[in-house]
């Protein structure tokens, strides 16, 4: 290779962000506010979520993402930031999440890791494992866990078919992608109200990428259910 085909080393390495959307309301949850301030484990559960990403070095900065009338987190943290900015979908608030990074200075060539913010059981060795992962992937991936029970069909309320599951994934968070380019991909559904966008990577599949697949824990799950909420808080009292 000649010294004219290498190429040239960026000014700045990447950064890596950390976009948490927390501006939801929690409808499946049977709680009175937004399940993500539920206090799991002595704390609303959201707090449980950004402690995992502050233990981790290489993360630059958390931005959470609330509704303009929330007014129930407040923060005093230097690498945390509180962006009102949070749309009618999950899709729209990491969208309008991701214009804000920008704008407070952040590099379409740095990572952004979105995570969702019930998912509080995320440990920082999991992200630290994303990280590896992907600092050189050309596209960025996200956890992900192999799908360990038989998967049905359905029709009428009777089995239809029993589906491979060889190759099929249950996806977690977080998801970490190129700024840039998860915001061009979610810039591009805009217009369908982020139609068929379930999370970032199928924004990143609906632009032509291929995001890398890497194996999360079954621990990694989305409080969603009134269930999930006791077993939230026995894995984190067992921990503690």
């Amino acid at each position: 290779m000649t010294d004219t085909a290498r190429p040239i080393p960026p000014a700045f390495p990447p950064r890596c962000h950390v976009l948490l959307p927390c501006a939801g309301t929690g409808s499946r949850a049977g709680t009175a506010g937004p399940k993500q301030y539920e206090r799991v484990a002595g704390l609303p559960m959201v707090l449980h979520t950004l402690a995992a990403f502050q233990a981790v070095p290489r993360i630059t900065q958390c931005l959470i993402v609330i509704a303009p009338g929330d007014r129930f987190l407040s923060v005093d943290h230097p690498s945390v930031v509180l962006a009102r900015c949070g749309g009618r979908s999950r899709a729209e608030s990491v969208f309008n999440g991701l214009h804000e990074l920008l704008a407070q200075g952040a590099a379409p060539d740095d990572w952004v890791l979105v995570h969702d913010a019930a998912r509080c059981l995320v440990t920082p060795a999991q992200i630290n494992a994303l990280l590896d992962a992907c600092e050189n992937d050309p596209v960025g991936g996200l956890l992900a866990l192999k799908l360990p029970d038989t998967l049905k069909t359905e029709a009428g309320g009777r089995v239809a078919a029993t589906v491979d599951r060889s190759d099929k994934w249950l996806a977690q968070t977080p998801q970490m992608f190129r700024l840039g380019a998860l915001r061009d991909a979610l810039s591009a559904q805009a217009d369908s109200g982020f139609a068929g966008v379930t999370d970032e990577a199928s924004a990143m599949e609906l632009a032509g990428h291929r995001p890398l697949l890497v194996p999360g824990s079954a621990q990694n799950f989305k409080v969603t259910y009134p269930e999930d909420f006791a077993l939230a808080e026995a894995i984190l009292n067992n921990r503690t």
